[in-house]
């Protein structure tokens, strides 16, 4: 008897932390999240989010999206499935370092890092759809500059900004909050 109570609350247990990606999404292919029934910190689909991204790194892995840039469509999906109005994401990424290649257009990008697995900058997609739901995509101009990245180098949507520490205090003073995972 005690075999299949443990089968059950196993069965149970699953069925009450399924984990469901078959979410709607607004960034398709992008942002994977997962339905949480049991939050107790209710989230406000009402309220402003004024978000910006520091985006110094690229995945370790070079065949997955920028984590940062998966972010970003991370947020924009789960609070649209939470039902929050999408006019009411306002979401900036502020590029530099490192994660300066993973702006640049698919040309520029083979040029300069081809491997002999890469075919494509595997981010130009994700940031296409980023800026089709009005995500300001910001690249530090000093990284660009010590990099020889030049306009014609990066993704059509990409804004040059004379630095990212300059981009990242005029957003927040704009009311945009940073979200800086490292």
């Amino acid at each position: 008897m005690k075999h299949y109570m443990l089968i059950i609350a196993i069965f149970l247990s699953q069925l009450f932390f399924a984990q469901d990606f078959a979410q709607k999404r607004i960034i398709e292919k992008y942002g994977d999240s997962y339905e949480i029934p049991f939050a107790e910190f209710k989230t406000d689909t009402s309220a402003l989010l004024k978000v910006v991204f520091n985006v110094s790194r690229s995945s370790e892995n070079q065949e997955q999206p920028n984590e940062l840039f998966e972010a970003a469509a991370r947020l924009i999906n789960m609070h649209y499935n939470a039902g929050a109005n999408r006019n009411n994401l306002k979401i900036a990424l502020v590029v530099h370092g490192a994660a300066a290649n993973d702006v640049l257009n698919t040309e520029t990008y083979l040029r300069r890092t081809a491997t002999a697995n890469t075919i494509v900058n595997i981010n130009v997609a994700l940031l296409s759809a980023l800026a089709q739901e009005g995500v300001e995509i910001i690249l530090c101009g000093q990284t660009a500059l010590y990099r020889d990245i030049k306009q014609y180098d990066v993704h059509q949507d990409v804004k040059f900004a004379l630095s990212a520490m300059t981009a990242l205090v005029q957003l927040q003073n704009e009311g945009y909050h940073l979200i800086n995972f490292n």
